[in-house]
């Protein structure tokens, strides 16, 4: 058993088998270790097949709320007999680790620094309930119920969750309670209760709630004023239109008449959800669409129709592991290149990067009204660990005044007026024409088209007038780095260590801040949340001999773009690389940053 007391702060690690329903019992004791008022955030690691293959849910408790991947283990909770080898070796020394002892493994008691506890689940629950599939869901909750006993989680929680999940089905509250005393007493009649490493109430999650990426999205999309979206089904971003398709079943459907305010249309492949989103925004409509790597491939000629027609679109990124197929179900940020250049010939996109669910419900919005104003495709780029996990986030607030800024779109009273129309004229000179609506006028018509075309939208091949629309579109982009959201820094008096990143490697970098401060190193930060690149993001790096760049691909793509678009020289960006597929981790930071500081080549 570990002797020093660890009160909210280690890791539990659950090995399941995938589609044995064992998500709703680690969402269970996740959220109540929320709701007393503790820090934590859940990491789900599943096989990109329906079911049969190991899956792991880790659960890091964290009173200092870090919100990154630990990288160790302190709690092993192994329900998968074909992974107990590797799940063992998997628990750092002075942890625990809890089998189902229901067939005895002398050989899982063999590591003399790791206390084994084991606990006759599948036992427990067959004497309990009846029929197969029971069984097994009741030997998850049984799980939890010894957690409870093991950890000091309130049983009370537990109750109340139970009743909010299950509502008014009081058989299904009756047998998971059940399930939960029974994996609670034979914790406390067997072993002493509660662990060194344990829960402790606290008063850190008021305000707060919990959510994953895409259903934040989701309500942005809402909120923004979306009301057409068309989609194809890809991992991880399907759970997105999920959601927006509730939310829209709530909120934009007419409670007298019962008539749906809303268009959503599961298209039969990628091109076709980014061709129906184009025709929807084209006909003034908020719409959008949503994909992950191999859809941005497929959709990439669209983006250049748009790009180069001048179309508002938003379309969201839920990266994963690439090229190819990749590995559907882990995270990484391997996307960013493709997006920011996506089509043939020369396209800029702008790119909005969340670092967590609660700015994914922000940028949303921000995205729709960009693409508006710009009248261009706006990627908001995301990943699997936000947009598929749970984290705590403050709750989401909205201000009733907001109203979508739909830019410069001429209405069908200063249509009447104009003596004519020209749909590429820049008439303000910030590269953004006035655009409008079919229907809204006779004036206001014209033939939109893909190929070489003048600024009053008419068909060329001349040089001069094809050239004068591409420079036009390069001066709006340079209008749209004085209007995407600008990075958040964070300076230190002195720092010794400067870091440049995006996305959700935040949390880890938090951390690793904290941690490279015990070592009495200070550092400054950036985090870039949008492309294209503002001047804060040049003049922060010019203010620093060397940056580290942290993000989670193989090719440095944040760095290649930050050289490219800023002409900064490679030996000042050292690249911070992991893409293990698993979330970032403080560990994959410090290790590389101590060994340049070391051979005397950081700042």
């Amino acid at each position: 058993m570990a002797t020093q007391d660890r009160v909210n702060d280690f890791v539990i690690r659950i090995a399941t088998v995938n589609g044995t329903g064992s998500a709703s019992a680690n969402s269970l004791l996740m959220k109540a270790i929320f709701r007393m008022g503790i820090p934590v955030v859940g990491k789900n690691y599943f096989p990109s097949n329906i079911q049969g293959l190991p899956t792991w849910y880790e659960i890091r408790v964290t009173k200092d709320a870090y919100l990154s991947r630990s990288g160790h283990i302190d709690i092993m909770v192994a329900m998968n007999a074909q992974t107990y080898s590797d799940d063992l070796i998997s628990v750092q020394s002075g942890g625990v680790f809890i089998y189902d002892s229901t067939r005895r493994r002398e050989e899982l008691h063999t590591r003399t620094d790791v206390t084994v506890l084991p606990i006759p689940l599948s036992e427990l629950a067959n004497n309990a309930f009846t029929g197969a599939r029971t069984r097994i869901l009741m030997r998850n909750v049984t799980y939890v119920g010894a957690l409870a006993a093991l950890l000091e989680i309130d049983l009370d929680t537990l109750k109340q969750l139970l009743e909010e999940t299950f509502s008014n089905k009081q058989a299904l509250i009756d047998s998971n309670l059940t399930a939960i005393q029974i994996g609670y007493n034979y914790a406390r009649e067997q072993f002493n209760c509660p662990l060194s490493m344990r829960l402790s109430r606290l008063d850190k999650t008021a305000g707060h709630i919990m959510i994953d990426g895409n259903t934040a999205a989701a309500l942005g999309c809402v909120y923004a004023g979306a009301t057409v979206g068309s989609w194809y089904p890809i991992t991880p971003s399907t759970s997105l239109f999920d959601a927006f398709t509730d939310f829209c079943k709530r909120f934009r459907t007419d409670t007298e008449s019962g008539t749906q305010n809303y268009c959503i249309i599961q298209a039969e492949d990628e091109l076709a959800a980014i061709g129906m989103a184009l025709g929807a925004a084209w006909n003034g409509a908020r719409a959008f669409t949503s994909t992950s790597g191999p859809g941005i491939s497929l959709m990439s000629e669209f983006l250049g129709l748009a790009y180069f027609t001048e179309i508002p679109l938003v379309l969201f990124d839920i990266q994963r592991v690439g090229p190819s197929t990749g590995m559907p179900t882990r995270t990484q940020q391997s996307d960013i290149l493709s997006a920011a250049y996506a089509s043939h010939g020369d396209t800029r996109h702008v790119l909005l990067f969340p670092s967590d669910p609660a700015e994914c419900f922000e940028l949303a919005v921000t995205a729709f009204d960009l693409a508006d104003r710009l009248q261009t495709p706006v990627i908001v780029l995301s990943d699997l660990d936000i947009g598929m996990n749970d984290w705590p986030c403050p709750e989401l607030r909205w201000d009733d005044t907001y109203r979508p800024d739909y830019g410069k779109v001429y209405r069908a009273n200063e249509l009447r007026d104009l003596e004519r129309f020209q749909r590429y004229l820049d008439v303000d000179g910030d590269g953004i024409c006035y655009r409008s609506l079919p229907g809204d006028h006779p004036r206001g018509a014209y033939l939109i088209r893909g190929s070489g075309h003048n600024q009053a939208g008419a068909y060329t091949e001349r040089s001069d007038e094809y050239i004068e629309v591409m420079d036009r579109l390069r001066r709006k982009f340079d209008t749209a780095a004085t209007l995407v959201p600008g990075p958040i820094i964070e300076r230190t008096p002195n720092a010794d260590v400067a870091i440049v990143s995006l996305g959700s490697c935040h949390g880890a970098i938090q951390e690793t801040r904290d941690r490279l401060a015990e070592k009495g190193l200070a550092s400054d930060y950036l985090r870039i949340r949008a492309f294209p690149f503002c001047d804060d993001v040049r003049s922060f790096i010019d203010s620093h001999p060397r940056v580290f760049v942290v993000e989670q691909n193989r090719d440095a793509q944040l760095r290649s773009l930050l050289m490219t678009e800023t002409g900064i020289a490679a030996d000042r960006l050292v690249p911070v690389l992991y893409y293990g597929g698993e979330p970032l981790s403080s560990v994959d930071i410090i290790d590389v940053i101590l060994e340049e500081i070391k051979q005397g080549k950081a700042a």
